[in-house]
């Protein structure tokens, strides 16, 4: 299936997109969403752009046959947007979409303003994704890029991809990101997996990078930058920036869910001193009680392996921290 298509908002079911004034565009339906496909060429990659409608986090994800793919193609700023500029990619999409949409353009608006930007010849071989603050997605695949390439736009997110194993990527995708429970992190690496699973790019893997921002989200409450983790170059890089990301959550993010902190009596209490004696941290171990020589070993264990995110000071221990321990030392 090829044509020439234009940038589609979200339609619901039964409901065709405008096509006035585009020459032969050629689209599906699926799940209620709008599947547009096109053939083209140039660094092959798929990504989601994605606005979580529970706290307005904005995020990005993608992954591609291309070195340090998150350095170009992944854009957003807290409050204002986000944008995924790929295939024969214009970085400029990306400072400049936020710019517009900063100013109060919708993400359609932005788009149309970019395109007019660009050469108009070298957008038929553009790729992009923007969803804005108030969740509104749009996606444009040029008639150039290099099959398969296409995209399906969603309520409050939008997935695109070229060079791919074919249109079961993004249509995997964007069910994955409905489907998925948790947070616009855990929908977004749903997405990605389930791309992958349907083949991803057809030419293989070699970076991917995830980037979600919230206002006073990054470290020390002073930057917008809540998630940003990249792999630029691996043989499996979707599994190792989830290595990396829980590194991360564990380290930055304070995530966890209330019901996985744990009580340090018992079997916990003997088994964390078990654990701090091995590591190093701890010359003997109390059988009956929790001491306080025990408690300060594992705040430095806390400390020094920089989880004082975690660090609690009610007699309990997130259940993350206590399986790291454990793990670490090879219990």
């Amino acid at each position: 299936m090829n044509g020439i298509v234009s940038p589609l908002t979200h339609l619901g079911k039964g409901t065709e997109p405008d096509i006035r004034g585009f020459h032969s565009p050629l689209f599906q339906t699926f799940e209620g969403l709008i599947v547009v496909q096109v053939r083209t060429p140039y660094p092959s990659t798929f990504s989601c752009v994605a606005r979580d409608p529970d706290n307005g986090d904005l995020g990005v994800i993608v992954q591609s046959k291309f070195p340090c793919v998150g350095s170009i193609v992944q854009w957003a700023k807290a409050e204002v947007g986000a944008v995924a500029t790929q295939a024969w990619a214009n970085p400029v999409y990306g400072p400049r979409g936020l710019e517009l949409m900063a100013e109060g353009k919708s993400a359609t608006e932005t788009l149309k303003t970019l395109q007019k930007e660009d050469d108009e010849e070298m957008v038929k071989h553009r790729q992009v994704g923007l969803v804005d603050a108030k969740g509104e997605a749009v996606s444009f695949t040029g008639n150039e890029c290099m099959d398969w390439a296409g995209h399906v736009i969603g309520n409050g997110f939008c997935c695109q991809g070229n060079i791919l194993a074919g249109e079961s990527v993004v249509t995997a995708m964007a069910g994955a990101y409905e489907s998925t429970d948790g947070d616009i992190i855990d929908r977004l690496f749903a997405t990605l997996k389930a791309g992958q699973s349907q083949g991803g790019d057809r030419r293989g893997m070699q970076s991917a990078a995830i980037l979600v921002v919230r206002k006073g989200g990054g470290y020390g409450g002073e930057i917008d930058r809540y998630v940003d983790v990249r792999v630029d170059d691996h043989p499996s890089p979707i599994v190792e920036l989830e290595r990396i990301f829980d590194v991360y959550d564990m380290t930055l993010l304070s995530r966890e869910d209330p019901s996985r902190l744990l009580k340090i009596e018992g079997t916990t209490a003997i088994k964390i001193q078990k654990g701090l004696k091995a590591l190093g941290f701890l010359e003997s171990v109390t059988e009956d009680s929790f001491p306080q020589r025990a408690a300060e070993a594992l705040r430095q264990f806390i400390n020094e392996n920089n989880f004082e995110n975690k660090a609690t000071e009610d007699s309990t221990i997130w259940q993350s921290v206590y399986e790291y321990l454990l793990h670490q030392a090879n219990m």
